[in-house]
């Protein structure tokens, strides 16, 4: 007789984030013009609506020791928490404008960009086609130029936000407070693992591993105060590649070149009080820009 294992997910029960952009039509009609918005806390720009749904259809997959693994369906009841924040559609808004950016120069010249370091920026790019093996862009006899219609689409989502969850008696407000905390974990994870490169580890002695470790999470607490002052308008990501861009190089005798700014660092300078946006400064007015930094 076989054995039959069933591979249920979490989904089922708890709380998780739903795609708002991947999301069927329905839901994107009552995400979007249904009834039921109601502010949340003494602002404006906040807003939140619920709905039971006694028979939503979830997912899983049965695995049969010899065969083919096939899906199945289960309806089980669930509570579906909408919500809208501006500061998180003026965030989305301002990071896909940095995609937008790297998307043109893509297009102008796409032969000085690969696809497996751009594929957010290539996502917005009509007719690009990429080389399996290299990555790069083929133009071939196609024009590219910009999807000007998903571009409207993901616009008209800004700040919206969607959680599926079993606690069907929770408030929506403590789902959705429950769901941050959960999310700022992974994210958390997700930005050591990827910019601040806590693995692959290249250590073998316990105490290097562990002193790796360290380092990697002083320089997520770091960036998290960073994210903090800058009112979480830019992402760890974005802040991270900015700052790795700032470089000065010595020209003569003890005077050095900076060649290198962005709206990002301008921000950075007005809230640290850090002098960068001097094209050439000596050593000495580096030290004390570094000494009157506010942290």
């Amino acid at each position: 007789m076989g054995i039959t294992s069933y591979s249920i997910p979490l989904l089922v029960t708890g709380i998780y984030s739903k795609s708002v952009r991947g999301a069927s039509a329905d839901f994107k009609m009552w995400l979007l013009e249904g009834p039921g918005y109601r502010c949340w806390g003494t602002e404006d720009n906040f807003k939140i609506k619920s709905k039971i749904v006694p028979d939503a259809e979830v997912s899983y997959t049965v695995a049969q020791e010899g065969k083919k693994r096939k899906k199945e369906t289960v309806k089980v009841e669930q509570k579906w928490v909408a919500f809208y924040s501006r500061k998180y559609a003026e965030r989305a808004k301002h990071k896909r404008a940095e995609m937008i950016t790297k998307a043109l120069q893509m297009i102008k010249d796409p032969s000085k960009y690969k696809n497996n370091c751009d594929y957010g920026a290539a996502g917005y790019i009509k007719n690009i086609k990429i080389d399996k093996e290299t990555g790069e862009i083929k133009n071939d006899d196609d024009i590219l130029y910009l999807d000007e219609e998903r571009i409207a689409e993901e616009e008209k989502l800004d700040g919206y936000y969607a959680i599926i969850t079993s606690e069907l008696d929770e408030p929506d407000e403590k789902i959705v407070k429950m769901y941050r905390g959960l999310w700022k974990i992974e994210e958390s994870f997700k930005v050591t693992k990827s910019v601040l490169g806590t693995r692959p580890i290249y250590l073998k002695t316990l105490e290097h591993i562990n002193a790796h470790f360290l380092i990697c999470f002083l320089a997520l607490l770091i960036m998290r105060i960073i994210e903090k002052r800058l009112n979480g308008k830019y992402t760890i990501e974005s802040i991270t590649e900015t700052l790795r861009k700032v470089a000065c190089s010595h020209i003569l005798q003890n005077v050095w070149l900076f060649d290198y700014t962005d709206s990002l660092m301008v921000e950075l300078q007005s809230v640290f009080g850090i002098v960068f946006d001097r094209k050439h400064m000596t050593l000495q007015e580096i030290k004390n820009s570094f000494a009157q930094t506010k942290m």
